[in-house]
């Protein structure tokens, strides 16, 4: 799939002022359909996670647009929101890309089937709620859809039910200088907690330091 690399021949349109809302969870083919658009169109996005038993999100979402349907988006620059992943996408594209859905996710049922497929490997991971405490502020994760070390930490995320928000570093993005500028070098995962004020990078030493910060022994 795509997502791994901002193509340098897509123009990027306006950016956001607010990140971009979107509740979802780690195992679903369709809500990883819109973290692929994320990472092509290099958004910064609060992913509010929503795994299956979650106390915090789910029901939020049915308030919110009175059904638990995931991937759910919120703009709040724009005052849209919306279901359905193909829904999303195009109007992601259309806000703030050049209007063209990639090839690779404008097939359909096809597009659903291989974003599914690319996940058996780690089948269940970031899908059931582990109980946690919910941080005050949400997290902040330099992060991109494809890698693998950055799946691992989000598997672990959407499990303890963490907000966080992604600064999306695909390949390309203008966002790696800024973060080697700021660290001397680059490497993603990179997790800020602003509620502890720890930094680091590792997906190891993330997924520990998640659990014993946030995870109810």
């Amino acid at each position: 799939m795509t997502g791994s690399k901002v193509k340098e021949t897509s123009k990027l349109g306006p950016r956001p002022e607010k990140p971009i809302e979107i509740y979802e969870f780690e195992s679903c083919p369709f809500c990883r359909k819109v973290r692929e658009i994320v990472a092509i169109l290099d958004l910064d996005v609060l992913f509010y996670p929503c795994p299956r038993n979650g106390p915090n999100f789910r029901s939020k979402v049915l308030e919110m647009g009175g059904k638990q349907q995931f991937p759910y988006m919120v703009d709040p620059n724009t005052g849209v929101s919306m279901y359905e992943s193909d829904d999303i996408i195009q109007y992601l594209v259309g806000k703030y890309g050049d209007g063209n859905v990639p090839l690779a996710l404008s097939l359909g049922f096809l597009t659903s089937l291989t974003c599914g497929l690319a996940m058996l490997s780690r089948i269940g991971k970031g899908t059931t709620y582990t109980p946690a405490k919910l941080p005050p502020k949400p997290l902040i994760v330099w992060a991109y859809e494809g890698s693998p070390f950055c799946k691992l930490v989000r598997e672990v995320l959407v499990e303890l039910e963490l907000p966080h928000l992604l600064r999306s570093c695909a390949r390309g993005s203008p966002k790696r200088n800024i973060l080697y500028q700021r660290t001397g070098h680059f490497q993603a995962p990179f997790l800020e907690d602003p509620n502890t004020g720890i930094e680091m990078f590792e997906s190891a030493e993330i997924i520990e330091y998640l659990r014993a910060t946030y995870a109810l022994q």
